[in-house]
């Protein structure tokens, strides 16, 4: 099979879907591999080390005659444009944004995949590209926080007197708020975490955090099979913003995790929620490429209100570019197998692979998954 690993053309993106030692494995296993140039230089690693590990590099990728072609985000309509009919194509394509270059995709006959999409069981962790790159996104957005905070993380006992630990409140206890919650222990915090499902409390105490939450009947419910948040109803959400305001009052920092897939983010702090903390603090919003999980956020942009700097980051994983590709490479290389015809090595997906079937956007000419497809063909 010949791999085509291309440059990212999404303004800010430093990532890039394989790194020298995923090449390497790829060449061991009978493949070649085509970089484009200067693909990985934004995340320190330079066209040399690609052929150093057996790659060709080419200004175009080698797209045309490629047979699969990985990017970590979606691909531009020339791209597109080049992929022979029948190719493969993976990558984190935001299957819930613009639909367009899923349905170019489809037109182009290609069979493309979104790791988003990626079912979340136990045989797919490896390969569980939301998973890896949250994590760095957690990690980044404690580290961003300190760095926008004016004072210290721990506490501090000094002959010229004690300096407070910082209080900080991660809401959403996700994998990215599960390394927020870790990352601001490890810097001496204090810190406490909510979230709507039952499991989290659990998860939160073992990294030594407190857990924030009304815990009725409801509360108890608050989960579907996948693991994700449900959305709850007006009653709870009253008695919970009741609580969490009083919280929100007292913390120096805050940092949101909130998505729901397919869905505008909901919101978690108010306006009212964030005037009500003290001038210095801090609010990091990783949810602001779908809404925002605090209405005063913005895309990319520092807003200061009343002394409170509130920060909205889309793409915190770019920020650490050479540990989220080196991540995202390796959830590529656990899904190659299902891409694989295990003695040709030829492209072949394993179609009736649950994990195939789920991730699968676009087969033959149509959009095919059931969440994207028109109601007929789904």
């Amino acid at each position: 099979m010949r791999i085509a690993v291309l440059k990212e053309s999404t303004p800010g993106e430093s990532r890039v879907s394989a790194v020298p030692e995923a090449v390497k494995k790829l060449v061991g296993l009978g493949h070649s591999v085509v970089v484009q140039t200067g693909a990985g230089a934004a995340a320190s690693y330079p066209d040399d080390l690609y052929r150093a590990a057996g790659a060709e590099i080419a200004t175009d990728g080698g797209i045309g005659g490629a047979d699969l072609i990985t990017k970590v985000r979606r691909p531009s309509d020339s791209e597109i444009g080049a992929m022979k009919p029948g190719a493969g194509f993976a990558s984190l394509l935001e299957p819930y944004g613009d639909k367009s270059a899923i349905e170019k995709l489809a037109k182009a006959k290609v069979d493309a995949i979104a790791m988003e999409f990626i079912p979340r069981i136990s045989r797919a962790q490896s390969m569980d590209a939301l998973s890896s790159q949250a994590n760095l996104a957690g990690y980044r957005a404690v580290i961003e926080a300190a760095e926008l905070y004016g004072r210290a993380f721990p506490m501090m006992m000094t002959a010229a007197g004690t300096i407070a630990a910082a209080k900080v409140f991660v809401m959403g206890v996700g994998v990215a708020g599960l390394q927020a919650i870790a990352t601001a222990r490890r810097l001496g915090a204090v810190v406490s975490a909510t979230d709507v499902r039952p499991a989290t409390k659990e998860q939160v105490a073992s990294l030594g955090a407190k857990f924030v939450a009304v815990e009725d009947e409801e509360f108890k419910q608050a989960e579907t099979a996948s693991g994700y948040a449900k959305p709850m109803s007006a009653q709870y959400q009253a008695k919970q913003a009741m609580l969490i305001t009083e919280h929100i009052a007292k913390q120096d920092i805050v940092i949101t995790t909130a998505l729901i897939p397919g869905r505008p983010a909901p919101t978690l702090v108010t306006e009212a929620q964030a005037r009500s903390m003290r001038p210095g603090s801090v609010i990091v919003d990783l949810a602001v490429a779908q809404g925002g999980n605090c209405p005063l956020s913005k895309p990319d942009e520092l807003v200061e209100i009343a002394g409170i700097k509130i920060m909205g980051f889309t793409n915190l994983p770019a920020r650490l570019p050479a540990d989220a590709s080196s991540l995202y490479a390796r959830n590529l290389l656990a899904l190659l197998p299902l891409l694989t015809d295990k003695n040709s090595k030829a492209f072949a997906p394993a179609w009736d692979d649950e994990i195939i079937k789920g991730a699968l956007v676009t087969k033959a000419g149509a959009v095919v998954h059931p969440q994207l497809a028109p109601a007929s063909a789904a």
